[in-house]
């Protein structure tokens, strides 16, 4: 998918993309980040539990994205809240392996593409089926698959961020009994929310079919990533 605008009011340069101060310095250390990180997504084959972290409060209810709201009509058993589930993962060595080796698998088995060059569109939220998808179809593969194995999706709740390069992301963030922890496609090192470096927009509510605040300032109207 093309990377995305955000609401007016938010400074773009000529091309149309959001134009930030900083925007390379943030990408190099972004960069260095993810490097470091492929060592510690090789520690975190080992069912050690990780460092304890806090979780994202949330303030309120937030505008779903429009590709969601398709997602759900399509697929309305993956946006569907059942308030019976347990919405905080025990996390034991084991869960914690499974979690870590979804994110693993998924990661390196899809060919990261837009949805611009994939489907002709600006943003569409699906699955990877065909082998092929951007960062939020990264992130409901590896929902689904966790679900499958046993832990409640209400717990994995589907993210929007600002990335390092000021765009629309889209994460999974697991929430646990240590802290939420976050699913992402730039990286297969499962991080604490606080160590991403992004900005914490929006996620999908808990206690309904919709989303929460998570007190960012601005809020892009697509997620931009592959």
């Amino acid at each position: 998918m093309r990377y995305d605008s955000f609401k007016s009011g938010t400074p773009k340069g000529q091309n149309g993309k959001p134009c930030f101060s900083g925007t390379f310095f943030k990408a190099t250390l972004f960069s260095l980040a993810v490097i470091l990180s492929g060592a510690s997504a090789s520690a975190q084959t080992v069912a050690a539990l990780p460092v304890a972290t806090t979780s994202v409060a949330s303030q309120g209810q937030a505008r779903p994205l429009q590709a969601w709201t398709k997602f759900c009509e399509t697929f309305p058993s993956e946006c569907a809240v059942n308030v019976a589930e347990q919405d905080v993962i025990e996390l034991t060595p084991q869960v914690w392996k499974t979690i870590v080796s979804v994110n693993q698998q998924v990661n390196s088995s899809i060919k990261a593409i837009t949805d611009a060059d994939h489907w002709g569109a600006v943003d569409i939220w699906g699955f990877p089926d065909d082998g092929k998808g951007d960062c939020e179809d990264f992130q409901l593969l590896k929902r689904r698959k966790l679900a499958e194995s046993g832990l409640p999706r209400r717990a994995m709740r589907m993210t929007v961020v600002i990335d390092e390069l000021g765009e629309g992301h889209a994460v999974l963030v697991i929430r646990t009994n240590r802290g939420e922890y976050v699913l992402d496609n730039k990286t297969s090192a499962v991080l604490p929310w606080s160590q991403t470096g992004y900005v914490y927009i929006k996620r999908e509510s808990q206690y309904a079919v919709g989303w929460v605040s998570l007190g960012g300032a601005t809020s892009p109207t697509t997620t931009a990533n592959r």
